[in-house]
């Protein structure tokens, strides 16, 4: 089944396993989605990785040029449901739903409905409940996520792992997704087993906007939040868990400073219950931010839905 995560960038967060939005079963409830345990020092890739044009993998790719692809402005709405019936019932603008799950049927009604489809997919770990498992090479995956069965990291650093990732990203564009939500994409905080550094973490998910957009789709940035400076040039849009809960929303003004929509979910049942006006509150900070936030329930399964807009 599919899931979300986040991974903060606090080092005083990465003593605790890490919430994230999953039905593998059963609803896990624990306090920062995506464990996060240190980051992998700065260590070269015991191999030469090269993307699918022949670059190497270390080499940043430039800043890409304007594009014919989707490209949101900060006045989107959404809304992001990856498990259970989807809920086309909200007057959203983007939808955000799993790509594997998600039928082409599903896609085109929503389209014709005048929304844009966001397609969720894992780009940092295996996942081996999905078709294309069995693609990734022994040698691409590292160590469990803790607590996530069937779950491992990936090495951003591999010319294969970049080929399965092209792939996901050619089935979005055959489905009619308008964009893609690449998640894990900051494993290089992580204990994944592979010596990443933050200049991998940089090349990797350059490497998925360069090539989501030659694919004419729209491409978020999901958390890695120590990064948004960095990467938003790349990026369409971003997405992020709990950034009001752990105090990280002050760095997507480099998002929203360029009139790109940043959209957050919290899970707090404080904010579900709006104990002690909490929701207010929330609400009242988001807006104050340009950030687009929902509250939404763990597994991210339609059951509820408090919007901030």
């Amino acid at each position: 089944m599919p899931h979300a995560r986040r991974t903060p960038s606090n080092p005083s967060y990465r003593t605790a396993p890490a919430p994230r939005a999953a039905m593998l079963g059963l609803l896990c409830s624990v306090a920062v989605l995506l464990a996060a345990c240190g980051g992998g020092g700065d260590t070269a890739a015991t191999s030469d990785p090269t993307a699918l044009d022949g670059t190497p993998a270390s080499t940043p790719a430039p800043a890409p040029a304007p594009g014919t692809w989707w490209k949101p402005t900060g006045a989107a709405t959404w809304q992001w449901q990856l498990t259970g019936t989807l809920n086309t019932s909200y007057a959203a603008t983007v939808y955000d739903i799993d790509l594997v799950d998600a039928s082409e049927v599903t896609i085109a009604q929503l389209k014709t409905a005048g929304r844009k489809v966001v397609c969720y997919f894992s780009a940092g770990s295996s996942e081996d409940w999905r078709p294309d498992y069995a693609k990734f090479l022994a040698a691409d995956k590292g160590n469990a996520l803790d607590g996530w069965a069937g779950e491992k990291w990936l090495d951003i650093r591999s010319a294969n792992v970049r080929t399965v990732m092209a792939a996901r990203l050619d089935l979005a564009k055959s489905k009619g997704c308008d964009g893609v939500e690449p998640d894990n994409v900051d494993g290089y905080t992580n204990t994944t087993g592979f010596p990443l550094s933050s200049q991998d973490q940089l090349d990797f998910n350059r490497y998925l906007a360069d090539q989501a957009h030659a694919r004419g789709l729209a491409i978020a940035l999901k958390n890695d939040v120590d990064q948004l400076a960095a990467l938003e040039p790349w990026f369409d849009f971003a997405v992020n868990e709990q950034c009001n809960e752990y105090t990280e929303c002050g760095g997507y003004s480099a998002f929203t400073s360029k009139d790109k929509p940043v959209f957050n979910a919290e899970y707090k049942s404080s904010y579900a219950n709006n104990t002690n006006g909490a929701r207010d509150k929330l609400c009242a900070a988001s807006r104050a931010a340009g950030i687009r936030t929902l509250v939404l329930p763990l597994s991210l399964d339609g059951s509820f839905r408090h919007s901030c807009d």
